[in-house]
């Protein structure tokens, strides 16, 4: 599309057959798009065929498009600190696919549990196997924490290296920021509602020494509904975490924002606006 008026320019078919059975597919949907560091290209997801297109977009009227071969229900993902791999769920096949966008090629398929969704995924520094990219589950309570290094750290690349448990399943966000210590692990569809309406985070200095649980919905004073906590987000300094606090239409939503480094509750914003935000 025009980056101005955003008329389309160029209109192009996902349609193709699966990685695996080789299974036309009529109308497979586009789950993620992000744009390469490294060439004029747009990395897509194609969630039912499995395939991952490179997407050249230098000349609009030569078109050329490189299907990489991943796993089958595509979904979103993020890029390491390097910025030179993007990671991403194929989350009910329990695999992460890594593509390395310089060199245009899938480096790795790892094994992840269960129904990873990562949102973008968190990077943080591991204590013990360095670069790391983290993502949690729908599928149950797993963290996963893959190597994300290569070169400095060739041992740990491109395998599941540490793994913890959070509150339990129904986790769709974690996040972090180079200026904290925390790992903010939320679990928006969970079934109970004291975990949904809650959010745990980890100090990434000490991993093992398991997490703290914040009550955010209890904060929000919402009053009634399911206040399903969602999307830990930091603002532009690194030293807040916002949080929306999901409600139904009829009923009264808000966000939450907690002081990344004291862990309290700073200020809750509320307005006939915020409809589950």
């Amino acid at each position: 599309m025009d980056g101005a008026t955003l008329e389309p320019q160029k209109i192009m078919s996902t349609r193709g057959t699966t990685v695996d059975t080789q299974e036309y597919h009529p109308e497979p949907r586009v789950a993620a798009i992000v744009a390469s560091h490294e060439h004029p290209e747009f990395i897509v997801n194609v969630k039912e065929t499995g395939k991952i297109l490179l997407v050249n977009y230098s000349d609009l009227h030569a078109l050329t498009v490189t299907e990489l071969e991943a796993a089958r229900f595509l979904h979103d993902g993020g890029w390491d600190s390097s910025h030179r791999y993007f990671l991403t769920a194929a989350n009910q096949s329990n695999k992460i696919a890594v593509v390395d966008s310089k060199d245009r090629e899938i480096e790795a398929l790892v094994d992840a549990e269960k129904i990873p969704h990562p949102g973008r995924g968190a990077n943080i520094k591991d204590p013990k196997y360095g670069p790391v990219w983290v993502t949690s589950g729908l599928g149950d309570e797993t963290i996963n924490f893959i190597g994300t290094d290569p070169e400095g750290h060739p041992d740990s690349a491109w395998k599941v290296v540490r793994t913890l448990k959070s509150q339990g399943g129904g986790s769709l966000f974690v996040k972090t920021h180079p200026k904290s210590r925390n790992l903010w692990v939320d679990n928006t569809l969970h079934p109970d509602a004291k975990v949904s309406q809650s959010v745990a985070v980890f100090d990434i200095g000490n991993l093992e020494a398991g997490y703290e649980i914040l009550p955010i919905a209890e904060w929000a004073e919402v009053g009634a509904g399911p206040a399903r906590v969602v999307q830990p987000e930091y603002n532009a300094a690194g030293d807040e975490v916002w949080f929306s606090v999901w409600n139904g239409k009829d009923q009264v939503s808000a966000i939450v924002v907690v002081d990344d480094k004291t862990r309290k509750l700073k200020k809750v914003i509320k307005d006939k606006r915020l409809i589950t935000p």
